[in-house]
């Protein structure tokens, strides 16, 4: 189909969205040299992004319905067996049907033997085609998982529309992409953009052709550092201004990738740019302590210097104060099943080529943990908690070291699981002012404090007559909650 075809298929949708779905079997006759239905029909396929419009399954295209999203989501058991298949069927291609064994599979398993090292020290990793084989084998299911949980967080809050535009940034080898396709529902329209220089964007790109009709994807292949965002923000619509509707992305993601960038800070605030009024940037990061602290490092920084305030989950209850702990602070969700895919390349038989070692261990090459640090910034200073507390009445966490050995009324944010071993329970807190680590220890518990035990990650917390304690050991303040102490969840 020729180009002024394609004009006219999207002139006539234009025309009838606003009175009926539009039907591919009525719209050729108004086309020069009535092209074929599924001619037609692909023309608006590729179009339906800029055109506002989702495909039936009756092959029509109609108008997606304005308004937050809504999922149904009850966690995460099991990476999907088709997404699995996809990534089989590019181990297989590239290695045979034994890719688990002989030296494929120690160079595979040597691979996330390396790159698990270079992250833990650090260090950049170089994404060939076999690193991204390796990477999707170790890290797809769980990323896949993450993403589900964080977004249906979002779309809890009604922070999510059902014409959802996303930047996905370092988008990898998918695993936030996918949950995010599986996650909303047909009658959703995503246009989603991965910016993914590395040879990760193959694996990702197969993938994503095994997501729904009504998921519209691009990959960029740039850097984050030389791709420029508002260069898609301006063609939203396609000058179409009754289909575009949007000053930019709704979600900008940035998933694992911010350690490995020079300057996460810049690439953040120039994103920002690119992000809409309502919309909200989602930080994500592995649990393990320095990229989950450099993640709360650049929060902290586009939230004190602009342009972004933080949403959540780690609070600013406070106006005008600046948290200053390390906040190594992250979320724990049940374990996934562990993809067969995994168990094949841990049971590998090994080659002749040495790389296996010695040291293999039974369960290494086998990823089903779910933890995360994460946090959700926004342009519209919009909070999960909206509400300053009153000093005459409470006391702030930066003001704790003076209160050691008295009780206080106390507003703060739960920001861990339980951190105990075997003790008494012990959560991380804070309220956005603290300038040490502070922990909640419950040596009592009863019904009058048993919300700090209930609480999820990220629910703020009021809390009455806390004795306040200096932990000379950790150089923390311990916040007993006692007999004498009460903790109420407060309301969203």
């Amino acid at each position: 189909m020729n180009g002024d075809q394609r004009e006219q298929v999207r002139s006539n949708a234009k025309y009838l969205r606003r009175v009926r779905p539009v039907d591919p079997e009525e719209i050729y006759e108004y086309v020069d040299g009535q092209p074929h239905p599924a001619a037609v029909a692909q023309v608006l396929r590729e179009s339906a992004a800029e055109l506002g419009l989702v495909e039936r399954e009756d092959g029509t295209f109609e108008p997606v319905e304005d308004g937050p999203l809504s999922v149904s989501f009850h966690g995460v058991e099991s990476f999907p067996v088709a997404f699995g298949r996809v990534l089989e069927d590019r181990l297989v291609a590239e290695y045979g049907p034994g890719w688990p064994d002989g030296d494929s599979g120690d160079r595979l398993r040597e691979r996330i033997r390396s790159f698990k090292d270079d992250y833990y020290n650090q260090r950049a990793v170089a994404y060939d085609a076999e690193t991204a084989l390796a990477y999707g084998l170790y890290h797809l299911p769980d990323y896949y998982a993450v993403a589900q949980y964080a977004l249906a967080d979002l779309a809890g809050e009604g922070l999510l529309s059902k014409h959802l535009r996303v930047l996905d940034v370092g988008a990898g080898v998918g695993g936030p992409a996918l949950g995010l396709a599986d996650l909303v529902p047909e009658d959703a329209l995503v246009d989603y953009h991965a910016v993914e220089p590395s040879a990760a964007a193959d694996v990702l790109e197969s993938l994503l052709g095994e997501t729904g009709r009504n998921f519209h994807h691009t990959v960029h292949r740039e850097t984050a550092e030389a791709f420029d965002p508002g260069a898609v923000v301006s063609a939203f619509g396609d000058g179409d201004a009754e289909a575009a509707g949007a000053d930019g992305f709704d979600l900008i993601l940035f998933s694992n990738v911010l350690s490995e960038l020079d300057d996460p800070e810049a690439v953040v605030r120039r994103y920002a740019d690119a992000l809409a009024e309502d919309g909200t940037v989602v930080g994500l990061a592995p649990a393990d302590r320095n990229t989950a602290i450099g993640l709360r490092e650049v929060e902290r920084a586009v939230a004190d210097r602009g342009p972004l305030t933080i949403f959540g989950p780690d609070v600013r209850l406070w106006p005008g104060e600046t948290p200053a702990d390390d906040c190594w602070s992250f979320e724990v969700k049940p374990d996934i099943e562990v993809p067969v895919f995994q168990r094949r390349l841990d049971d590998g038989d090994p080659g002749e080529s040495g790389l296996d070692g010695p040291e293999r261990r039974d369960g290494e090459f086998e990823n089903a943990d779910v933890q995360y640090a994460y946090t959700y910034l926004r342009r519209d200073g919009r909070r999960r908690v909206d509400f300053t507390p009153d000093d005459s009445r409470v006391a702030r966490l930066a003001d704790s070291e003076d209160l050691i050995t008295e009780r206080s009324n106390l507003y703060l944010a739960k920001l861990s699981r339980d951190l105990s071993e075997d003790g008494h329970p012990l959560f991380r807190v804070g309220d956005g002012s603290q300038q040490v680590d502070h922990f909640a220890v419950l040596t009592d518990e009863s019904m009058l404090n048993d919300d700090l035990l209930t609480a999820e990650y990220g629910d703020v917390l009021s809390v009455e007559n806390a004795l306040v304690l200096w932990n000379d050991d950790e150089q923390a303040v311990n916040l007993v909650i006692d007999g004498e102490a009460v903790v109420d969840r407060v309301p969203l």
